[in-house]
């Protein structure tokens, strides 16, 4: 019915709808942060422990486009 590629899934997946994933749980770990009453330090550790995954997926992105970029 609908002829889409599969990379064109792909790729929006990927660079659009990820994104916008990872936002809403930024948004979560700030409501749970607020909302348990954590204070600065609890707030941090939240941040820190479950926002490394997806700052570690951010930065293969960024590597990704670096290294097509300048090295290929």
């Amino acid at each position: 019915m609908f002829a889409i590629a599969a990379s064109t899934v792909t790729s929006w997946g990927l660079y659009v709808l990820l994104p916008i994933f990872i936002a809403f749980l930024f948004f979560i770990m700030w409501d749970i942060s607020k909302t348990s009453d954590a204070g600065r330090a609890g707030t941090f550790w939240i941040f820190l422990a479950l926002g490394a995954g997806s700052v570690g997926f951010i930065l293969k992105i960024v590597m990704e486009v670096a290294f097509k970029k300048w090295l290929i």
